[in-house]
């Protein structure tokens, strides 16, 4: 086997460790997600455990980013895996004694957040270590099914083992999944060598490094804003899926219906793995955010099990395509020797959105959007009679509104000409 196929290889032995640690997320996401809405029945409740679970990892993912370019990646994803457990295991005793309140369960899903922020940069910059340029795309594909796996297996596997047992089983799994990412991790740590800044440096002159690498292609720097700007309309789909189904079904139905919509992302992210693309990024970004938009807002249209269930669909299917353009889009202009850098920095500015999205969404959805169409609401009479009324409409609307901006945005990213110059590099940059 010639060494670009050796490389390969060992990634894909690192990427089956995260592919089962990403099964084990799932099952946490799905079974405390159900676990917190039935027991306070607030959407604001959930999304509250959803923030805390997102944010803490996000707001340290600059000092990850420095970490991962100063010492061993490798050892950094099983520190980073194995001490997150300790926020589940916290949850899990609560749970079996006596059940977990809600206080307990934020405590719990920030520690673990805390945590896991030393993961995502690592693990990037440790693709970029491992892969030549030609193999960016293949392992993105990769990549993508791996996170899918949390949509479109653990829905399955949680819906199946709730029927028979309680979320404690689920939380149990998740954390022995450590077991199998360490070794997978400690193995292809083995023979490789981080390609990391000879001489360490100051933890803010490190940051400001990272921030040059960023801002200093124009291209890229708008790329991340409109990504926080993509990030927000998503994240509002993200946030009330789950209550918006469960307003008219039950959690089987739900498992269900994730498992259905997340396999897009799955055939999608096999075909991108199989396909060697080489150009128009930025016109695949800009085509499938759109149809991303116009998916989310079909989505929220009706409570139609089949219309959500296609909507859905091709809402993943299409987030491969957008992830991948991004991730060429980026690496390309940014230095091997930052990378760990540059990409928690990119994480923490693109992800905002997401932040946004979490604190906003379940309060417009309890306080706003649902009053207005329940029976007797404000717009029961006029916007109900297209989406109907009860319970999940307001948060059905919310989506539809969302939608229609992420597809808005999408033309907006189309005509940036700083954005085209991406695929060139031998573009114009920014000089201090």
């Amino acid at each position: 086997m010639n060494k670009a196929g050796s490389s390969f290889g060992k990634f894909l032995f690192l990427w089956s460790g995260q592919f089962i640690s990403a099964i084990g997320s799932g099952l946490t996401s799905f079974g405390l997600g159900i676990y917190v809405l039935q027991m306070t029945g607030q959407t604001s409740a959930m999304a509250l455990v959803t923030l805390l679970a997102f944010m803490p990892s996000l707001l340290l993912s600059p000092v990850a980013g420095v970490l991962a370019d100063r010492y061993d990646r490798r050892l950094l994803m099983v520190l980073g895996d194995s001490l997150s457990a300790t926020g589940l295991i916290y949850i899990l005793i609560c749970m079996l004694n006596g059940g977990a309140q809600l206080w307990q369960i934020c405590i719990g899903v920030t520690v673990s957040s805390v945590f896991s922020s030393l993961l995502d940069p690592a693990y990037k910059a440790t693709i970029t270590d491992m892969l030549t340029e030609e193999q960016y795309t293949k392992a993105s594909g990769f990549v993508q099914i791996a996170g899918s796996a949390k949509y479109l297996i653990s829905p399955l596997i949680a819906g199946l083992l709730l029927a028979v047992a309680d979320v404690e089983l689920l939380l149990i799994i998740d954390i022995c999944t450590f077991f199998v990412t360490m070794p997978a991790t400690l193995v292809v740590r083995s023979g490789l060598v981080s390609k990391k800044s000879e001489q360490p440096q100051a933890f803010i002159q490190e940051f400001k490094e990272g921030w040059k690498a960023v801002s200093g292609r124009r291209g890229v720097l708008i790329l991340v804003i409109m990504t926080s700007v993509m990030t927000f309309f998503i994240g509002f789909i993200e946030t009330l899926a789950m209550p918006m189904i469960l307003a008219f079904s039950n959690s089987t139905v739900l498992g269900t219906l994730e498992t259905v919509m997340a396999s897009g992302m799955l055939v999608s992210s096999a075909i991108i793995g199989a396909l060697s693309i080489r150009r128009n990024f930025v016109r695949m970004l800009a085509v499938s955010l759109f149809c991303s938009g116009l998916s989310i807002a079909a989505f929220g249209l009706r409570e139609n099990v089949i219309l959500i269930g296609l909507s859905g669909f091709l809402f993943f299917a299409m987030l491969p395509f957008t992830n991948t353009a991004l991730d060429y889009l980026v690496r390309t202009n940014i230095d091997n020797s930052v990378q760990g850098r540059a990409w928690s920095l990119i994480g923490l500015l693109s992800q905002f959105g997401f932040v946004a999205a979490y604190m906003l969404a379940g309060v417009l959805a309890d306080y706003v959007f649902t009053p207005l169409l329940v029976q007797g609401g404000v717009l029961a009479d006029s916007v109900g009679r297209i989406i109907g009324t009860g319970s999940g409409r307001g948060m059905g609307l919310l989506i539809i509104i969302a939608g229609l901006l992420l597809s808005a945005a999408s033309i907006i990213i189309s005509r940036l000409k700083s954005i085209h110059s991406l695929e060139n590099r031998g573009g114009p940059c920014i000089t201090e």
